[in-house]
């Protein structure tokens, strides 16, 4: 456990309290998370991990802009609906992601969990999308990401981490409440 880690658990757990209340401060709040988390997997060779933070990057981007167009009249974020098709197509291409950086983790990087960190990684460029997209289900799958999260975490001695992960699946389940809420009775009533 370092200083550094401890700040980037402290932003990161903003972060996600910001996305779970639908906040667009969010963003700024998770990409400053995300270049902190870089630099400690790229320092606990977590490759796969380092690299995804890089993608969120992207994806808090391209989520910050969905979410600015994506607001009612009283400025509110909507929630979208996921559809069957979209939530299969999704899970096939973190699935297809999974074995391709696994696959090169493993035989060509000194990564220290090569298909678990690619299978996490794979299915969280899959949860961001569609958190970036404003879909309820997007907590489901962070829930089940972030608890296999917390295991690679304690496995890596990153405790901390592990704590903050923990706590995402807490943060998750509100987000999951709030989302599904806003989305059965709309924003006004939410």
């Amino acid at each position: 456990m370092t200083a550094f880690e401890i700040v980037a658990v402290a932003v990161s757990a903003a972060g996600i309290w910001l996305t779970a209340t639908r906040r667009m401060l969010c963003w700024p709040v998770n990409l400053i998370a995300c270049a902190l988390y870089f630099k400690l997997f790229l320092d606990v060779r977590l490759y796969a991990d380092m690299v995804l933070q890089a993608l969120f990057g992207l994806a808090i981007l391209y989520g910050w802009l969905a979410w600015s167009r994506g607001k009612d009249a009283a400025g509110d974020v909507v929630v979208a609906p996921l559809r069957p098709a979209q939530a299969l197509a999704g899970l096939v291409a973190g699935a297809v992601g999974a074995v391709a950086i696994g696959w090169f983790t493993s035989r060509y990087t000194n990564a220290a969990l090569p298909w678990m960190d690619a299978a996490l990684s794979s299915f969280s460029l899959v949860a961001q999308y569609w958190t970036a997209r404003r879909h309820a289900a997007s907590w489901l799958l962070w829930i089940g990401v972030d608890g296999l999260y917390v295991g690679m975490f304690l496995v890596k001695g990153l405790v901390p981490t592990a704590g903050l992960y923990a706590a995402m699946i807490v943060l998750a389940v509100i987000g999951y409440r709030q989302w599904r809420r806003a989305e059965t009775i709309g924003p006004a009533a939410a």
